[in-house]
This record gives structure tokens, C-alpha cells and sequence, in this order.
């Protein structure tokens, strides 16, 4: 029987029903043994989460559930939070429909990315089912982040302690036009969801390990460094994510229902199948800062300047006035 952590009384022995079959090396686990169309006890739902946790992406195959089946399943994990720019059923906020097909192109995510890093509290998880997938296409590729940390050098990754890196809602800015309504309306989101700063190294609050926390779609930069230095870190990390040792693909069957962990997993959906028909359904779950495995760089350490920026003298008042400032 897996062990579980659980802050709930100690539980009278049982035997699982759950079997659990690994998929890939470093990420990927096939769970069987439960019906996701039932509710699922307190010692199932533990064992399910702590499978989440040490495998990244959990994989329920023959799972022909409802909608109302997939939001139960998901508030198991986690309150169910609201993605602001997705394709919302309009009776259900909380979940999202992706029907693509001609004339309904997907969005762009096959780049790779952690959901929603925009956010001061990005997901912890996120469960996609599928009711219909192309015949041909249309995987989901996922990497262990965990394994791209363990696989850098001591000497990178002690470079990388304490790092921080900013994160924005860049992809979703070409959702508003280029008019004075749309401009007005990208400034209320960007009030609401200003740049955020994520730790470049997080720990995964139930396994202790520790994994690389930037990704392409949403990560400006690296927080205090000069631009060159940043582009060329977070190009390196980026890369690091193409190794084929650390990803898990996943090829979709109808009625499959996804549970990847927010926290140390990256994923791209791929778009080869297009115009083909692709109807999924998706609730993700709220959760809370990333852990940073190491107190914030100072950023003395991170810059060196031939010549002090002007922004320092502001307060002194020795920084004559510009135009924009009256």
C-alpha cells in the first residue's frame, strides 16, 4: 500500500484498490482500479494525491464521466479557481471547454509552459478529460521540471539559489485589439493581474524536491539581472525542457481523464491535428506561492554597473525633472 502523508487520524488498515503503473522514467503513472464517476473516500483521495505528487502527471484511462463528475474530482485537490482568459462554460466558470476544430483553431499552447504563472498563487494542479480526440495528433507532452534541476550541474545549481524570476500574462495580451476599448480593457487586467515574482527554484511542498520554476509563455525575465545575463539563464533552462529523457507524451483515447501537478510539471499541447475535431474539458485547481528552496539573491550580486542608475537618485533629488514626470 503507497504511504500517505494526511494531517487525518491515523486510518484502519486497508487494501488499495488502486493499481498504479509507471509511464516514463521521471514523470508519468497509469492509474486503474477506480471509478471517477463515484465520489471517492478521504483514503483514496490521499492516495491519488500523494501518487500526484512523486509521479507529475497521472494518467485514468476508461473514464467516461460528466462535467459534474470532473468538477467533484478536482475540489478532492483544491478549490477550483477561474482562468481569466480561457473558453468558460457559461453556466460553470470553473470549467473550461476546448472544442477546436475548422473554423476554431487552438490557442497557442504548444508552447511549453506551467499554467498560469501569472498569477501570485499559480495552480497546484490541473485535470484536463477527454470526450473527443483526432484520429491522427494531438498529444500532450509533458516535463519533469524536478528532473531538469536534478539534472544540472552542483555548480549551476548553486548559481541558481535565491534567484527570482517575473512572470506575465504576455500570450493573452493579443486577445485585446488594438483600439481604445481594447487598450482600456487590457489595463484593467494588468491591474488586476500585475507582473509577479516567482522563486527560478520552488520545492514541491509534499515531496521536498526541488524543480526549476520558469517557462517560455509566461516569464519576462530574471528579477535584478542585467538583460544578456538573463536571456541567456532562462535560454539555457528552456532548452533543458526539450531533453527527451525528461518528458512523458501523452497519447489520447477518448473518456481519458489527465491530472498533471502544477508545481514541477511543464506540458505543450501539440497542434498537428488541426482542423480535425479535439473536444476537451478542463478544471484546475487553486494554490498557493511557490516554496523557494533558498531567501532571495541579494541583488547587489546579480547587476554591476558601470554607471549607477538614475532611478537611484530620484529620492535624493539631484535628478532634474523629465517631461513625462510633469
Amino acid at each position: 500500500m503507497m504511504a500517505v502523508e494526511s494531517p487525518a487520524a491515523p486510518q484502519t488498515a486497508r487494501e488499495s484498490s488502486l493499481r498504479i503503473r509507471r509511464l516514463g522514467v521521471f514523470l508519468g503513472a497509469e492509474v486503474t482500479g477506480i471509478d471517477l464517476t463515484q465520489p471517492l473516500d478521504r483514503a483514496t483521495a490521499d492516495e491519488v494525491r500523494q501518487a500526484h505528487a512523486e509521479h507529475g502527471v497521472l494518467v485514468f484511462p476508461n473514464q467516461d464521466i460528466s462535467s459534474d463528475d470532473l468538477k467533484r474530482f478536482g475540489r478532492y485537490f483544491g478549490e477550483l479557481s477561474v482562468h481569466p482568459f480561457s473558453t468558460n462554460a457559461a453556466d460553470a466558470p470553473e470549467l473550461i471547454v476546448y472544442d477546436n476544430k475548422e473554423g476554431n483553431p487552438p490557442a497557442p499552447t504548444d508552447i511549453w509552459h506551467t499554467d498560469e504563472t501569472f498569477r501570485e498563487a499559480p495552480p497546484m494542479g490541473t485535470a484536463l478529460c477527454s470526450k473527443i480526440v483526432p484520429q491522427v495528433g494531438g498529444n500532450t507532452a509533458f516535463a519533469s521540471m524536478t528532473a531538469v534541476y536534478e539534472g544540472l550541474s552542483d555548480r549551476w545549481q548553486r548559481f541558481l539559489s535565491g534567484l527570482e524570476a517575473v512572470h506575465d500574462f504576455k500570450p493573452f495580451r493579443s486577445l485585446f485589439p488594438d483600439d481604445r476599448a481594447g487598450i482600456e480593457k487590457l489595463r484593467k487586467f494588468e491591474d488586476k493581474y500585475p507582473a509577479v515574482t516567482h522563486p527560478v527554484v520552488c520545492v514541491h511542498p509534499i515531496t521536498g524536491r526541488k524543480a526549476i520554476f520558469v517557462n517560455p509563455q509566461f516569464t519576462l525575465y530574471i528579477k535584478g539581472m542585467a538583460e544578456d545575463e538573463s536571456r541567456m539563464i532562462l535560454d539555457m533552462l528552456y532548452r533543458k525542457t526539450l531533453i527527451h529523457e525528461y518528458q512523458y507524451r501523452h497519447q489520447w483515447q477518448a473518456n481519458m481523464l489527465v491530472f498533471w501537478d502544477n508545481r514541477n510539471v511543464q506540458h505543450s499541447a501539440l497542434h498537428d491535428y488541426y482542423p480535425q475535431r479535439r473536444l476537451m474539458e478542463r478544471v484546475t485547481m487553486a494554490g498557493t506561492r511557490p516554496i523557494p528552496e533558498a531567501p532571495a539573491a541579494d541583488h547587489k550580486d546579480l547587476r554591476r554597473y558601470l554607471m549607477p542608475p538614475l532611478s537611484q537618485f530620484r529620492n535624493a533629488g539631484t535628478v532634474p525633472q523629465r517631461q513625462h514626470e510633469t
